[in-house]
């Protein structure tokens, strides 16, 4: 797949595509992932102070401006040099070199040419800080343009939003007193006491009747009245009686 056809796709499904080089690199492949991992490693190695981003398939790098664009093929790595001249220095020095687009192509992700590739990137960075000092660095426009991907695909996409469901829960205000901030006191609302009739009696104010501040006395119950027991008549005594 061609940089132009992974511009393309990515135009389709710009949703999908993921915002960073650690994000896509976790979707490839075992060896795709391991093969494009060690590239970039060493450009972040060798070049220092290049941004790393990703946009719409491709790995990117910048230094004032896109200095490498790194595609992965499903049999293939390419990588893209902005410093054309870098590349036709060591074309006949590595196998893939594409010079009129100006990318190098490994068909063997088993056995990159590391050591090939690092000289590559840090003659493009020794170039290009050239370039900046002459103030002749090329612009985006003409790189998409050399190495075939259009510029509204090559645009960042935007960030990622996360849309929470749960309600939000209003924080407590607080109150500023002359500088600080105090926090709210919260209220203990607890139930008041139960106070006994005699107490109540006693918080009576001095205004009130006896009969308001003293609660109603409850009637007398009288006892039933107990019935004579009827007493037995003594048996007579027979002896010393008789006649």
């Amino acid at each position: 797949m061609t940089v132009a056809a992974a511009s393309a796709a990515a135009t389709n499904h710009g949703v999908n595509q993921p915002t960073t080089v650690g994000a896509y690199l976790r979707e490839l492949p075992p060896d795709r992932r391991v093969a494009m991992a060690r590239v970039c490693s060493m450009i972040r190695r060798s070049a220092r102070g290049v941004r790393e981003s990703m946009r719409y398939g491709l790995a990117f790098y910048e230094l004032d401006g896109p200095l490498f664009a790194l595609e992965s093929g499903k049999r293939h790595m390419s990588l893209y040099v902005a410093e054309q001249d870098v590349v036709v220095k060591h074309k006949d020095a590595i196998v893939g070199v594409d010079v009129k687009r100006s990318f190098v192509k490994f068909s063997d992700l088993n056995r990159l040419p590391l050591d090939l590739v690092e000289k590559i990137v840090r003659d493009s960075v020794a170039a290009r800080r050239v370039r900046a000092t002459a103030g002749t660095i090329p612009t985006q426009a003409d790189l998409l343009k050399l190495w075939s991907i259009r510029e509204e695909a090559a645009t960042p996409p935007p960030p990622r939003q996360t849309i929470s469901l749960k309600p939000s829960v209003p924080p407590v205000p607080e109150v500023a007193v002359k500088g600080k901030v105090a926090k709210p006191t919260v209220v203990n609302a607890k139930p008041a006491p139960l106070l006994s009739p005699a107490r109540v009696a006693s918080k009576q104010p001095a205004g009130l009747s006896p009969a308001v501040a003293k609660p109603a006395a409850r009637p007398a119950v009288k006892a039933p009245a107990k019935k004579p027991v009827a007493k037995k008549a003594a048996p007579e005594k027979a002896a010393g009686r008789r006649r």
